[in-house]
């Protein structure tokens, strides 16, 4: 997926030009990918997101499981969206509001997406209660189903770019078509939305992406309407 470039003239490497917090945010990433890939166990069990009643919840996991993977292609599809569309945030933003927008919309995929398991939770529970062995155990790897990705941040990031940018044109490689930011996000949306109600998305947490769209929207909603949207907070 291709989206536009800038040249730097080929001067500092791969992270030259990047405003700090974005920068930042895909060292953490790489870092703990490396962490991850010697102690997988450890890295899962402890910083993944899990359902709060698993053994393996802690507190600060709806904030660590942003900065976990699982795998490389997941890292590199999530920088690079990161790097292009992030840096233009932040350089309108400045580095402490982007990371305020950062991770409320992150916080909030988590939200969403363990609002969504709870409803799951739910139905699970009282199909168990008739004996349902089936329920129990989806019930079981609810709880034992790690959630790891900046996902959820980075669909945020999106939809704040096509709401600044509605009218910039962004061009895929597959497919190779090109549309404006604001058709482009609504249709991310709607496959998130169609995939996730209907179950034929995979491993892939759905919702979470939703909510990062929903809180990136609500939250650029807020600032447009104190007429904040484009004071800086460096």
């Amino acid at each position: 997926m291709s989206y536009y470039s800038y040249d730097n003239g080929g001067r500092g490497g791969l992270l030259a030009g990047m405003p700090a917090a974005v920068k930042n945010i895909i060292i953490i990433n790489v870092i703990v990918m490396l962490m991850t890939s010697l102690k997988e166990n450890f890295m899962y069990e402890t910083f993944a997101l899990f359902y709060p009643t698993s053994p393996f919840f802690h507190w600060w996991q709806p904030v660590t499981h942003m900065f976990m993977h699982g795998g490389f292609w997941h890292l590199i599809f999530n920088m690079y969206t990161l790097s292009i569309f992030g840096s233009v945030l932040e350089r309108v933003w400045g580095t402490k509001k982007f990371l305020l927008f950062y991770f409320v919309t992150g916080l909030g995929a988590a939200l969403i997406h363990t609002g969504v398991e709870w409803l799951q939770m739910q139905s699970w529970l009282s199909q168990a209660a008739e004996g349902s062995t089936a329920a129990m155990t989806s019930i079981h790897l609810l709880k034992m189903t790690p959630t790891v990705g900046a996902s959820g941040a980075i669909y945020g990031v999106l939809m704040g770019y096509a709401m600044l940018y509605p009218d910039t044109v962004l061009s895929l490689l597959i497919p190779p078509i090109s549309m404006k930011a604001k058709w482009f996000v609504l249709i991310f949306a709607a496959i998130e939305l169609f995939t996730g109600v209907t179950g034929t998305g995979g491993n892939i947490a759905h919702f979470a992406h939703l909510g990062g769209l929903i809180f990136g929207f609500l939250l650029i909603w807020y600032w447009k309407k104190r007429h904040t949207l484009y004071s800086r907070m460096d």
